[in-house]
């Protein structure tokens, strides 16, 4: 395999001054220089801008309006300040634990304003939430069926389902993708009329609508079009199968962002331009017309207003190479290190937030503090002549960061994370054990 060509640093450069300030060396997340932030908490630090992320929701809520409501898909970042910021916006929320159901109502988010997705949702957390209140549970295998309308007759309750439905292969799209093949997630779309007829059987259940999930970090808007255009055909024949109306069609996440020199941007107003067709053809349907349509984006709100930031403690040239070893590394941030669902590892952009101004570049090899090479956060990344005592961040990292991250592995310290606003700082969690605070 030949090596692997550097990563071009106007691609870091370009995201950085398009999602935050930059003065002089500084890159200023929130209005406050990360170098500053790193000498008050230490490194590995995550660091999220909460106006990045009011940007991020408003900019699409407008996009969809009219069209669909936004709920926040939590696993890609549970952090209580971030699901509160964004339910302050309007967004709903996605959940697919019952951690997560915990952490969304902590957050106070109301309960009519949650839907649970899941493939392996367990007798226990099921009545938790149903006890508790629940917007829909979207139901994925004939067991979770025969749970709940066990739970409905214990609880004396009627709860609000909806169908999780496989689509078939030809609506697929995205990096991942979530169906159209054995999975499982969701009921296969060949046999929704079995399973239609299953919850209309069960006392207590009470059938509001359908959710698909084909794929995601999706940067194509034309896909994305045709998937949900796909998902409102499916929806029709559920409603006709089962003869009434529905309440609630969810279309799924999906909606990615740029991490690759090269990526395209998910092109917003072509998205718009998209929508009034599927307006139609809602509309053309006497029997999805008043239903409510829902998006689950979770990284697109979160991913572009976090950055991770690790210490170098090391710089050495091992030969020919040059490395940079660093106090944090794919214990906090897998993705970044190219081992949560990559087969060609590439790397996350990754600039020196305090040597913003530097113009001499060289390929370097950042990797953190494990016993594995794996733990690699960028293979030949074009960086400022940095040494021992200097910072690194990586951006796009606002989600599938701590919580999507082994952070047992070798039981080095956690990273702590802060959320800043119009330069106020919250800290979400706070790591007293932290291996930079000597170094400032």
């Amino acid at each position: 395999m030949p090596p692997p060509e550097p990563t071009s640093p106007a691609f870091a450069d370009d995201l950085a001054a398009n999602h935050f300030d930059i003065a002089g060396a500084d890159l200023l997340v929130g209005g406050i220089p990360v170098r500053e932030l790193a000498a008050r908490y230490g490194t590995p630090l995550f660091i999220y801008d909460g106006g990045v992320i009011r940007r991020s929701y408003r900019t699409l809520a407008e996009t969809l309006s009219g069209f669909a409501r936004i709920h926040y898909s939590i696993k890609a970042n549970p952090a209580a300040a971030v699901i509160r910021l964004l339910y302050e916006e309007g967004a709903g929320v996605e959940i697919a634990s019952l951690g997560e159901y915990r952490a969304a109502r902590a957050a106070g988010v109301k309960p009519g304003d949650i839907l649970f997705a899941g493939p392996a949702k367990g007798a226990r957390e099921l009545e938790t939430v149903v006890s508790g209140g629940i917007g829909e549970i979207h139901l994925e295998s004939f067991e979770e069926i025969a749970r709940l309308t066990a739970i409905a007759a214990r609880l004396n309750a009627t709860i609000p389902v909806s169908i999780r439905v496989n689509p078939v292969a030809s609506a697929q799209g995205g990096a991942m993708r979530m169906g159209g093949k054995p999975a499982p997630f969701g009921f296969d779309e060949e046999t929704i009329g079995e399973v239609i007829s299953k919850v209309q059987s069960a006392p207590g259940l009470d059938l509001r609508g359908v959710h698909l999930f084909a794929g995601t970090q999706i940067l194509d808007e034309a896909v994305l079009l045709a998937q949900w255009r796909h998902g409102i055909d499916v929806a029709g024949r559920v409603a006709a199968i089962a003869g009434h109306p529905l309440k609630t069609i969810d279309l799924g996440g999906g909606l990615g962002i740029p991490y690759f020199a090269g990526d395209g941007q998910l092109d917003l107003a072509k998205l718009s331009a998209g929508l009034p067709g599927l307006r139609q053809q809602l509309k053309s349907d006497p029997l999805l017309a008043d239903a409510r349509i829902v998006v689950e984006p979770g990284r697109f709100l979160a991913g572009p207003a976090g950055i991770y930031v690790a210490g170098i403690n090391a710089a050495k040239v091992s030969r020919g190479t040059r490395f940079l070893i660093t106090d944090g590394g794919m214990h906090h941030h897998l993705a970044a290190s190219g081992n949560l669902g990559q087969i060609i590892k590439r790397d996350y952009p990754i600039v020196a937030p305090a040597r913003m101004n530097a113009t001499g570049r060289f390929p370097a090899t950042i990797v953190g503090p494990l016993c594995t090479p794996l733990d690699t956060l960028a293979r030949k990344a074009e960086m400022p002549d940095l040494g021992a005592g200097d910072l690194i961040a990586v951006l796009q990292s606002g989600a599938y960061g701590r919580t999507a991250s082994p952070v047992g592995f070798l039981s080095h310290p956690l990273p702590t994370e802060i959320l800043i606003e119009s330069g106020k700082i919250e800290v979400i969690h706070l790591e007293q054990d932290s291996q930079a605070g000597a170094r400032h």
